[in-house]
């Protein structure tokens, strides 16, 4: 099975053939919007991070800002900064130029000002746009797509039906060589165990059950409990009665592929198959984290109907109610009830998702896309800002 791409200088493809304008700091964020709300074929990420945060953090920022500037949907990058922020741009720069790409760099307070730089940047950022409307998609084979998997706002048909065709379609892209990344670690708490037992060998259980344990361990530190807390209100509504209920049809994503490493947030895989991110369940982060760790394409089970997207990668929402399905049209891309209603199967669902994501690799818009519900994001923190 072959899908509809962009080569990109360090061999990765693309499913889609933008130029990023990325926020060094949260405090260019409006020039950031008003650069790319003029200038088509460009998308933009913000975030509100990057200054007066601890050194632990600012790391995480330019480890982030280089993923993402990496990320193969990306033709060429534009990074805006202000001046006086903690970002190491120098780093990130270098660390997105080695993946071949072009990257300019504004400075708000070299420049003189937001509307000087958002004039100089609309300029920069059409020339930009002209290069990378010249190149043309090709064929690769599904051994090329990097596929993120979500899940959220959630009820009960999420572990029932989407969730597990989602791991289908893993499984499908695995086995002919493509990568699938799993993240939510908070929805593994009280199934962990069971994922565990996916793992290639022990030193990848024990890395999965540590992710878990060093997540519990941060909600203790301010007194919380998450493995006897409950599942979010809407989660609640939806039917969803535990924590352990919830994460067992989370990690149905998983499918059956053996787990072959552990990764940090963001950071890019260096083996195929299925590997675990660690990150959270919220969706700007992890969307973001995803994104940073190089996926191309992002599947995202939905039981109620979760709308948000992400600015450059394509999101497609997967939903196993009928009634989500209705109410929430504009958001989902694709209705499998009929495994409810029993007219339909998880192995021919998964399929069918697969097929789905091929087709959207290869160009095909998502609801999100489409809508432009794709720019409420953000980058996962550890500490406090100071």
């Amino acid at each position: 099975m072959n899908f509809m791409g962009y080569r990109r200088a360090n061999g990765t493809v693309g499913t889609r053939n933008y130029v990023g304008v990325l926020s060094a700091v949260v405090c260019v964020n409006e020039v950031v919007e008003a650069i790319a709300g003029q200038v088509q074929g460009t998308v933009r990420f913000t975030h509100h991070q990057g200054c007066c945060q601890t050194p632990l953090d600012i790391g995480r920022v330019n480890h982030t800002l280089v993923g993402l500037g990496s990320n193969p949907n990306l033709h060429s990058v534009i990074i805006v900064s202000l001046g006086c922020e903690s970002t190491d741009l120098t780093a990130v720069i270098k660390g997105i130029q080695a993946s071949g790409k072009r990257v300019e760099h504004l400075v708000v307070q070299e420049i003189g000002g937001a509307a000087r730089t958002t004039a100089q940047g609309i300029l920069l950022a059409q020339e930009m746009v002209r290069e990378a409307s010249l190149q043309q998609r090709e064929a690769f084979p599904i051994s090329e797509l990097v596929l993120g998997m979500k899940c959220g706002s959630s009820d009960t048909t999420s572990g029932l039906v989407p969730n597990p065709a989602i791991g289908v379609a893993s499984d499908l892209l695995v086995a002919a060589g493509g990568t699938s990344v799993l993240g939510e670690v908070t929805e593994f708490i009280g199934a962990e165990h069971i994922l565990a037992r996916h793992a290639a060998n022990e030193q990848v259980a024990q890395g999965i059950l540590n992710l878990v344990s060093r997540m519990e361990k941060r909600a203790m530190a301010v007194g919380e409990d998450i493995r006897g807390g409950q599942p979010t209100g809407g989660n609640i509504k939806g039917g969803l009665t535990t924590i352990e209920e919830k994460s067992l049809g989370a990690i149905a994503k998983a499918g059956s592929a053996p787990i072959q490493a552990v990764y940090e947030y963001g950071e890019r895989p260096q083996v195929r198959g299925l590997v675990v991110m660690d990150s959270p369940g919220r969706e700007p982060e992890i969307l973001t984290g995803l994104a940073a760790a190089g996926c191309n394409i992002i599947a995202f089970a939905t039981g109620r109907g979760a709308p948000q997207g992400f600015p450059f990668v394509p999101v497609l929402k997967i939903t196993g109610s009928r009634t989500a399905a209705e109410k929430m049209s504009d958001h989902i891309d694709m209705n499998l009830s009929a495994v409810i209603d029993g007219g339909d199967t998880i192995p021919d669902a998964g399929r069918r998702v697969l097929e789905e994501l091929v087709s959207v690799a290869s160009g095909g818009m998502t609801k999100a896309e489409i809508s432009g519900y794709t720019n409420s994001m953000d980058i996962y923190m550890w500490g406090p800002v100071i």
